[in-house]
């Protein structure tokens, strides 16, 4: 078994920083991620709220997040998922679908997943029109008719984005009001191919080999009808990936959230939590990227045990 000081599960925001930042402080550092490193950071169209860039693409920053990581000496696992967490040993124990690691302290970093919602024909042409992430598959869809689904700043964020590549798009949303930030609702407005559909929800999503219409219901005037669309992008919230944790003992709340506190220190000892698993309420790259430094010095404090933690 490999043995690390720090451990890192996931390779977003929050893990790349709390490796950098753990890797600076001279522990030996391994980042784990499931998918590539990036996190949903990669996913995102446009970043415009982060901290010294005016504007740039979620791909680009999170590329500059995984390169400055690898050059302070941190080492990344992509495509290898933590399966089995043993938190409570000394050493603590992380299997995965490649190894077994024994590490002094673990960091979940591990985000959260897109929820689904949940109506006929989504499972199914998932892949052939049903989408969750704009930037991934956008391009795919150049000159076509598309849906979002949502309310929230995803949502119109994706809409925003799809738009330049689009022909038309429409957004399903299922209330009144967007729950998005307001300079995002002003861009859309600002944008000649996006509709918005209020009080509509998608009860159905249709097609043979590929998406060819959505059966929507208008909940305050109870008419139902069909729209002909060639994609269909999901944006309705995330749920955090927290099993492996919860199975391991680590206290979540009723939705599934790590609790921590304000040192990111979970309810066992050697275990901190950092970005959008956590129950901090404001997910976002600078949120995530803070909590990701202050759990790695934690997490120094803990394995290394310096004069002023005595």
């Amino acid at each position: 078994m490999e043995a690390w000081e720090l451990l890192i599960i996931g390779a977003g925001s929050a893990g790349l920083a709390a490796g950098i930042y753990g890797s600076r402080s001279g522990l030996k550092t391994l980042v784990l991620e499931e998918k590539i490193a990036g996190g949903t950071t990669a996913e995102a169209p446009l970043v415009e709220n982060y901290p010294g860039f005016r504007s740039i693409n979620g791909p680009e920053l999170a590329q500059k997040m995984v390169e400055q990581a690898k050059n302070t000496g941190v080492t990344i696992h992509e495509f290898e998922t933590a399966m089995g967490l043993d938190l409570k040993s000394e050493p603590k124990v992380v299997k995965t679908n490649r190894a077994t690691y024994t590490t002094k302290a673990v960091l979940i970093a591990s985000g959260r997943h897109y929820r689904e919602i949940g109506v006929p024909g989504e499972k199914e042409l998932r892949g052939r029109g049903v989408s969750y992430c704009g930037i991934c598959d956008g391009p795919l869809f150049k000159g076509k008719r598309l849906l979002v689904v949502g309310g929230g700043n995803s949502a119109l964020i994706t809409a925003l984005y799809l738009a330049g590549i689009a022909s038309d798009v429409k957004i399903a949303h299922r209330r009144d009001t967007f729950r998005a930030e307001e300079a995002l609702s002003q861009a859309l407005n600002q944008k000649e191919n996006i509709e918005t559909l209020w009080n509509t929800e998608v009860k159905q999503i249709i097609g043979e080999k590929i998406v060819s219409n959505a059966l929507l219901f208008n909940n305050k005037t109870g008419e139902t009808r069909e729209l002909a669309v060639d994609g269909v992008f999901v944006q309705v919230g995330e749920d955090p990936n927290s099993q492996s944790a919860r199975e391991a003992g680590v206290a979540v709340d009723e939705d599934g959230y790590i609790v921590v506190d304000l040192l990111q220190k979970t309810s066992i000892a050697g275990v901190y939590a950092a970005g959008d698993v956590t129950t901090n309420p404001v997910k976002q790259i600078g949120t995530a990227v803070g909590q990701g430094i202050t759990a790695a010095m934690e997490a120094y404090a803990y394995v290394r045990r310096p004069y002023y933690k005595l």
